[in-house]
């Protein structure tokens, strides 16, 4: 039998980070029929404090693929308190990663592996998903990258 993908997290050493609350006027999560749609979010320190910076010209792509893992715990952290249980999850429909960047940066997709990456190993073969990874002239507050990702979830 497989581990759910709370016991993988255990196993893994990963405490999720608490779901953040919203920044602006809009909900984390929306829930409609069996999909799942997340707001972007994006990577923040153990105390709440944003992590900023801007790949090509402060931020290294480890640093960035760093802080794309990061989010993706915030996108798990926000689906399971919209639907109780990560194992609700079916599969990652898809995940649009955006990275600040300079003009001339090309490894956005090396950067939003951290997510991807995050998403396939707590979540196995439900977390394989179509992407877009895709460079930003800027990002609000001055975040590295911000994640959104819509989920199919279980029926209950």
């Amino acid at each position: 039998m497989s581990q759910t993908p709370e016991q993988k997290l255990t196993s893994l050493g990963i405490t999720l980070p608490t779901a953040p609350d919203p920044l602006a006027a809009y909900r984390p999560a929306r829930l409609l029929g069996n999909i799942l749609y997340l707001s972007g979010q994006v990577p923040r320190n153990p105390d709440g404090s944003l992590i900023l910076g801007r790949l090509g010209h402060d931020t290294s792509v480890e640093d960035g693929y760093n802080a794309a893992r990061n989010v993706g715990l915030q996108l798990l952290s926000v689906a399971k308190s919209a639907i109780g249980e990560l194992s609700r999850i079916e599969a990652v429909a898809k995940v649009t990663g955006m990275v600040n960047a300079e003009p001339d940066f090309h490894d956005h997709a090396k950067v939003i592996n951290g997510c991807s990456e995050l998403l396939i190993e707590v979540l196995g073969e439900a977390g394989y998903h179509a992407r877009s990874a895709v460079g930003m002239g800027s990002l609000p507050f001055g975040v590295s990258v911000e994640i959104e990702a819509i989920f199919h979830i279980k029926a209950t």
